[in-house]
Order: C-alpha cells, then structure tokens, then sequence
C-alpha cells in the first residue's frame, strides 16, 4: 500500500516537473536527471554501442524537451519518454543496422566488482545477450523495457501500446524462453 502511495506521489511530482518543464529549464533538467540513466540502459540494450547509445539518448531528450508541451500526465513521465526512446531506436534501425548484444547496458553506471564478480557477470550478460538475440522481437522489447528501462508492467504497456496483460505474458514466455535458451536462471519480480 505505500509503495502505491508512493508511486502516486512520485507520478504527481514528475507531472509538476513536466508542466514547469513547458517554461522552466531547471525543471526539464531535473526529467533529465531522474531518467537519463533508463534512457541510457534501454539504448545500450539494443545497441550495444556506447556512442550511439549516447547520441540515441542525447536524441531522445532533445525529442522531449521539443515535444514537452504534448504530455498530458496521462501515464507515467517514465513511460512517456521511453516511449519516445522507442520510437528514436526504431527510426535508428531502419538503416538495416541489427541490434547487438546487451551486455554493455549494465555497465552503467559500472560497480565496482571483484574482478570474479565482474567476470562472472559478464559472462551472464553474454549468455542473455546471445538468448534475447533468438526470441521474438515483441519479448525482448518487454523484456528490455522491464529489466533494462525500468519500467512496470503498466508503463511498458503504454509504451508497447498493448495492455498490461499481454506485456506480461510476453515477459513471462521470454523469460521461459530465455531460461530453454541458457542454463541461468533469472529472477522474476512480479
């Protein structure tokens, strides 16, 4: 129950943001702060490459301060710029580039991790990076939007423009899908 409260109370703070963000640099700044991080990881997702990933980000929140005026506080904040995100990373993969592996999103920010740790990691990273490359696009991306950008079940739906159900299900059969593929196991929070 506080959790939701929370939630409520975090969602109206980002609104005020986004209202003052219309007229107010500061407040726009502050978006940035609180998502550049999502923003980043769910372009290094599909990346895979810290430059463009960058300049997909730098793009993503030049498209929101330009369109800041057209958030209606209908969904989450959160939801809305990875919406846009989503629509920089597919006009980025028109030019038949293919995506590449995940690995990389996870390391930033980098923790600093004993060198077996680090290894270890990585070498998740690579096993779940090869998987997600096999499964359906549709799961992926609701994984990716779930794991890497953060996001709930109801904000990846608004940015999927599917209901929370169907994101669900594709979360749950690309997990199974990802666990038939390598012999890690994930955690499933739900």
């Amino acid at each position: 129950m506080t959790t939701l409260m929370n939630m409520e109370i975090k969602d109206r703070d980002e609104d005020d943001l986004a209202r003052k963000a219309i007229t107010d640099v500061d407040a726009f700044a502050e978006l940035y702060r609180q998502h550049v991080t999502r923003v980043y990881r769910y372009h290094m997702a599909h990346i895979g490459n810290i430059k463009d990933a960058e300049d997909l980000t730098s793009q993503t929140f030049m498209a929101a301060m330009e369109g800041i005026r057209s958030f209606r506080g209908e969904g989450s904040f959160a939801a809305w710029i990875m919406g846009i995100a989503s629509k920089k990373r597919s006009m980025f993969f028109r030019g038949n580039r293919r995506e590449v592996p995940l690995e990389a999103a996870e390391q930033y920010p980098s923790p600093n991790l004993p060198t077996d740790k680090a290894a270890m990691a990585r070498i998740r990273l690579e096993a779940i990076a090869q998987a997600l490359r096999q499964i359906t696009h549709e799961r992926a991306e609701a994984i990716t939007l779930i794991y890497f950008g953060g996001l709930n079940y109801t904000e990846a739906s608004r940015v999927m423009n599917k209901n929370e159900a169907a994101v669900k299900m594709l979360v749950s059969r690309g997990l199974q899908d990802l666990r038939e593929r390598t012999s890690l196991r994930m955690e499933v929070e739900e």
